[in-house]
């Protein structure tokens, strides 16, 4: 009972002040269109354009989706090693206008997994080696194997140690509004200066998670506005998963409960973040889109330069180069939000 009283609390006291925060809301919905022009850059070379294309789960419904464009080629194909959806444009070069708009309806559900076997299932560590393996930016060995092994002291099953995980995550992480967009994810450097954003976050407990020998990811998103009409360019956000056997995918959001800490000017021992920790702790709000998962990724077709870090962002090369996709303006697109 005490518990139902907290999470209620804690849902009444979120408001949409905080775009990341649940309010009392069980679902929420609308149109989001990403618009891009390319037309200003160089045409000497083809230019090639990848973005995420979300897709229908559990949790979320994707319907009426539209691309329009003046590309040469279009298609939607997917990484190999993660099954994550694309979308791909092609333009020829000497293309004088390069334009593409890619919009799609999301019905999103909040998520509460909470109700967790008192009995842990007997399970194969082998059948999740993906999600106990060591990225790029996020090795399970070395300083991340010793705090890891230190946080899970005495710690057996992996319901357990994901929560020990959780709270040293929310307890010694901060949020850096001077970071550029997400982050970059590297779970080292975060842990000799444990400041940044959520991918930053995510990706420290993930790899935390996974040196603990608990299945964990990133998962790569953005928001969805709460007003009739919001510019969204740059709403994305990086939750975290852990696999419970038996029981399934586990929701964590260590970030969110540092940005509310940071919003509304908290400490560690204030009621009110107790009770954002308590609902991030398997739950999440339903104002947020999912597009994909996974590290390390090699696009399709692949990308020039190598595998790349994460896909949450625009991915686009012209003339020759990759263009920034955390400098909306210069690289030419917009997202927004439209109630629906």
């Amino acid at each position: 009972m005490r518990l139902f009283t907290i999470l209620a609390a804690a849902l009444f006291c979120l408001t949409s002040a905080h775009p990341g925060v649940a309010a009392p809301t069980k679902s929420h919905s609308g149109l989001i269109t990403m618009t891009f022009d390319l037309s200003d850059k160089s045409s000497t070379t083809e230019t090639e354009l990848w973005l995420p294309y979300p897709v229908s789960d559990r949790d979320q419904t994707i319907s009426e989706v539209k691309i329009i464009g003046d590309y040469a080629a279009s298609a939607v194909y997917t990484d190999t090693a993660y099954s994550t959806p694309m979308l791909y444009a092609r333009w020829d070069k000497g293309a004088t206008s390069r334009k593409l708009t890619f919009s799609f309806k999301a019905d999103r559900k909040e998520v509460i997994r909470r109700d967790f076997p008192l009995k842990e299932a007997v399970w194969d560590p082998a059948d999740y080696a993906q999600y106990l393996s060591a990225t790029k930016s996020a090795p399970i060995d070395g300083e991340v194997w010793i705090q890891a092994a230190k946080i899970t002291a005495g710690k057996r099953t992996v319901l357990e140690k994901a929560k020990a995980i959780y709270d040293w995550t929310c307890e010694n992480t901060y949020r850096d509004p001077k970071t550029k967009g997400c982050g970059v994810g590297d779970a080292c450097a975060m842990l000799k200066n444990p400041g940044g954003k959520c991918a930053d976050i995510h990706s420290l407990f993930v790899a935390l998670a996974r040196a603990a020998g608990v299945p964990a990811r990133e998962v790569f998103g953005i928001r969805m506005g709460k007003k009739a009409r919001e510019e969204i360019t740059t709403w994305q956000h990086c939750w975290a998963e852990f696999y419970l056997p038996g029981y399934g995918w586990v929701p964590v959001d260590a970030a969110d409960v540092r940005k509310a800490m940071l919003t509304e000017n908290l400490k560690l021992e204030d009621a009110k973040t107790a009770e954002y920790r308590a609902y991030f702790w398997g739950g999440i709000d339903p104002y947020r889109v999912k597009l994909s998962v996974g590290r390390d990724l090699t696009l399709n077709p692949p990308q020039p330069g190598g595998p790349l870090n994460y896909f949450m962002y625009p991915f686009a090369r012209t003339g020759g180069k990759v263009l920034d996709w955390l400098d909306p303006a210069s690289f030419k697109y917009s997202i927004t939000y439209t109630e629906k």
